[in-house]
């Protein structure tokens, strides 16, 4: 016979501790193939986690703090913290209100790949790689050696 057992509720809310906000954060870090993971809520230091577990308890960063004053989706490389220099992608947490009760960020993979970059130092990038441009030279393609 089915028993009934009572349901675990998590509520994420503008005074969630790091161990409110970790169970989430853990879950998107796993669903994401092990990406970095930072959450804060708007009164309390969050999470950072890295590697399958949470490395820090006590966390906020200057993204997730610039995120929550603004109450905006921020993609941005920082330029101080944990992850300066590596592109980050920070998003608010809401009430149904649409006011911001904390913030949630993970490592932008995307942000990586700039490819209008890319595309704009193709020349110089191929030139460091190969020495020459075009790279491959005509008489170093596959085809040429078949």
């Amino acid at each position: 016979m089915y028993k009934e057992r009572p349901m675990n509720r998590y509520i994420i809310s503008s005074g969630s501790t790091a161990d409110d906000l970790e169970p989430v954060g853990l879950a998107l870090h796993e669903m994401l193939n092990r990406l970095p993971i930072t959450a804060r809520s708007r009164e309390h230091p969050g999470i950072r986690i890295e590697a399958g577990s949470t490395i820090d308890r006590a966390y906020s960063g200057p993204v997730l703090e610039q995120v929550i004053s603004e109450n905006k989706v921020l993609k941005v490389t920082p330029k101080s913290g944990a992850y300066k220099g590596v592109p980050v992608v920070v998003s608010p947490i809401r009430d149904s209100a649409g006011g911001v009760i904390g913030a949630i960020g993970v490592v932008d993979i995307t942000g990586i790949f700039d490819l209008a970059t890319l595309m704009e130092h193709q020349s110089a990038i191929l030139q460091q790689v190969c020495g020459k441009d075009p790279c491959p030279l005509p008489e170093e393609q596959s085809a040429a050696k078949r």
